[in-house]
């Protein structure tokens, strides 16, 4: 038997409120040592930023967080541009701090933004982007659905959208699926049950090509979502 997931994450009144207020009421102790201990269960990110390959171009990080993946990427992709947004004021706190320390503040700009309603272009000052990922991020937000349509929208001509999150369990003991679903929830995070589904859906609106997969028996779904060239 397996776990399943939770068809979108559960309604948090006071998120949908002020989301950057949650978010920092969550993380601001946390920040601390979240890159430390998410290291060992979020799975396929490091995947992601080999897989970008942007070349000299430019890449666009929805939910930046702490500013780990942007780093890991500027180093891993030395000609490319790369910029980011996050909800929570304090964790772009850490993520400056982060950018600063790795000499990379000159190739990364980052802004405060609520993914479900941002357009990055306009917020950046770019047409659009040749890549976008989203990290572990669409689980923690209640409008998922929102954000994946402002990501979709922020790709330029043969621009490539990435996703990874958590997947269903579905080929794990139905024990893990269950434990991790309620330790994820005391972080307010809900793992999308129907996300495979709905990358369907956004690739069919806006004309995408999509390579939808399951990794590590289903504990992350791993996406790359194509738009077609000018």
């Amino acid at each position: 038997m397996s776990a399943a997931a939770d068809p979108a994450p559960a309604a948090d009144p006071a998120a949908a409120a002020d989301p950057a207020a949650a978010m920092d009421r969550i993380y601001r102790r946390q920040r601390v040592i979240y890159d430390l201990t998410r290291r060992h269960y979020l799975l396929g990110r490091d995947r992601l930023i080999a897989d970008l390959a942007p070349g000299s171009g430019t890449v666009l990080e929805v939910g930046c967080g702490t500013g780990r993946n942007l780093v890991a990427a500027a180093r891993r992709h030395p000609a490319a541009r790369f910029y980011g947004f996050d909800v929570s004021p304090a964790m772009l706190e850490t993520a400056t701090a982060a950018l600063a320390r790795a000499g990379l503040g000159g190739r990364v700009e980052i802004a405060q933004a609520d993914a479900t309603a941002v357009a990055a272009g306009a917020l950046f000052g770019r047409p659009g982007f040749d890549r976008v990922f989203i990290s572990y991020v669409l689980s923690m937000i209640p409008d998922w659905r929102a954000a994946l349509e402002r990501a979709a929208e922020a790709l330029a001509p043969g621009g490539r959208l990435l996703v990874v999150d958590f997947g269903p369990q579905d080929g794990l003991p139905r024990a893990f699926g269950r434990g991790l679903f309620a330790w994820l929830a005391l972080f307010h995070v809900h793992p999308i049950g129907d996300l495979p589904v709905a990358l369907g859906d956004l690739a069919a609106r806006h004309g995408l090509a999509l390579d939808c997969r399951s990794l590590h028996r289903g504990y992350a779904v791993y996406a790359v979502l194509e738009r077609p060239g000018a």
